[in-house]
């Protein structure tokens, strides 16, 4: 059976090369030729600069690299462009490139074929679970959008399809490669993992002190609230995600970003922020809000005045408060409505492939 190069962290690379007994340069070289220079093949990497020829025909022989294809592309009118991958592992998923004004692209990455956790007013949700990304998956996605950028690719959100924390091996294994000097090079403050609440992983994921950022999607911090649009409330109560959340901020030393879904009539109420303040007391958080985006209409963003009178409300916090741009709309591409969907906006060809350093 092959070994999937683009599965594999520098020491696992290293332990499976280990019956040609690679130098620790030539492990480097062949890593950084699958990552970091974007091979598309075997055959390209075993070309690659000072990979000896055993080490090559090694790789000739025991590995591969299958790939995503990409179903199509499609940009928003503010240059959102959101990627559909169909994968030989079966499977659609989507991925979403995002501009930061004129000089570099976020991409926001998908860590599951659709989700279980059906969260009311994510699209995602309503697909239902199918399974979990593998890491070369993962990868592929920002690998195949970073061949066809005019900018550098300088941070990865894990906010796309699924529950990243759901899928916990492959996508830290994806996150230390993306930010391994030798594979993306992006810096770990820049690679957030955005979840709902899964409370023993954060555990887990404190304990072993990653350099990434948590992203928690809390969206009302009153139960009953909370329980109507994230099921995820029932399973792990919001008390146990506060605790958990203290001890995140506590162990890194930082402002915990607090996601919070804004839906108009529903969660902008003055109770609603008094709620955040009693639940969030002596936690240091940061507060993203984030207007919903719902193609089936049941849930509507807030107006400009009500969403003003909530960021007044929140003002007792003593906490910063941000409005998260939600890009893409049109394309689906917003935040909770990657579904693997083919609509709106502009269907563009596929670029030549530009080298960015």
């Amino acid at each position: 059976m092959k070994f999937h190069l683009k599965t594999l962290s520098l020491p696992e690379l290293e332990a499976v090369l280990a019956p040609v007994q690679p130098s620790p340069v030539a492990v480097r070289k062949v890593f950084a030729a699958v990552f970091a220079h974007g091979a598309s093949t075997v055959e390209e990497v075993c070309r690659a600069p000072q990979v000896p020829k055993r080490v090559a025909d090694f790789l000739r022989e025991h590995a591969e690299m299958p790939r995503l294809t990409v179903v199509e592309r499609r940009k928003a009118e503010d240059g959102f462009v959101k990627y559909l991958f169909d994968s030989p592992l079966g499977g659609r998923v989507e991925a979403v490139r995002i501009p930061i004004f004129d000089h570099k692209y976020v991409v926001c990455i998908s860590s599951q074929v659709g989700c279980a956790l059906a969260c009311d007013f994510c699209m995602t949700g309503k697909l239902g679970f199918q399974r979990n990304l593998r890491t070369w998956e993962i990868l592929e996605q920002v690998m195949q959008i970073r061949e066809e950028a005019d900018r550098p690719v300088r941070g990865v959100v894990f906010m796309g399809m699924g529950e990243p924390l759901l899928n916990y091996t492959e996508t830290l294994r994806a996150a230390q490669i993306l930010s391994h000097p030798a594979g993306f090079a992006i810096s770990g403050p820049s690679i957030t993992f955005s979840t709902a609440g899964m409370v023993p992983a954060i555990r887990r994921y404190v304990r072993e002190g990653h350099p990434y950022r948590l992203a928690f999607s809390v969206t009302s911090a009153i139960p009953e609230k909370r329980l109507k649009v994230l099921p995820i409330e029932k399973g792990h109560p919001l008390p146990e995600l506060v605790d958990a959340i203290r001890e995140y901020a506590t162990v890194r030393r930082e402002r915990a970003m607090i996601a919070y879904v804004a839906i108009s009539g529903f969660n902008l109420g003055e109770e609603d922020a008094v709620a955040l303040k009693q639940a969030f007391e002596g936690i240091p958080i940061k507060v993203d809000l984030i207007d919903v985006t719902d193609p089936q209409g049941k849930y509507l963003p807030p107006s400009p005045e009500e969403l003003k009178a909530f960021r007044d409300h929140l003002q007792i916090l003593g906490a910063p408060i941000a409005r998260r741009y939600s890009g893409g709309k049109e394309i689906g591409a917003a935040c909770g409505t990657l579904a693997a969907s083919q609509y709106g906006g502009v269907v563009l060809p596929a670029p030549p492939p530009v080298s960015i350093s």
